[in-house]
């Protein structure tokens, strides 16, 4: 008999099924997780994950995305406030 893929929303403390099925794919390794053994979700992102390593990954990435982000928007702000002033000289 063949596994199929569940469709879940994840919720704090446990998740709902939308459609049945035998297991869901890690979004980081892309591992197939056993309903039974799905221990670790993002209810932001909505994402499974096979294990604290996969959850680390992700972390990271969230981390570095923010950081990028950032330094983007200072990056704007120097230079707008760079054109600004050299417009009152």
């Amino acid at each position: 008999m063949d596994k199929k893929k569940a469709k879940l929303i994840f919720k704090h403390n446990y998740f709902d099924i939308i459609e049945e099925g035998d297991y869901v794919l890690c979004a980081i390794s892309g591992k197939k997780i056993e309903l039974q053994n799905l221990n670790y979700w993002n209810v932001e992102l909505q994402e499974a994950y096979f294990s604290p390593i996969e959850v680390n990954e992700r972390l990271k990435k969230q981390k570095n995305n923010f950081i990028s982000i950032y330094c983007e928007s200072i990056s704007i702000d120097l230079d707008f406030l760079l054109s600004f002033f050299l417009k009152l000289r």
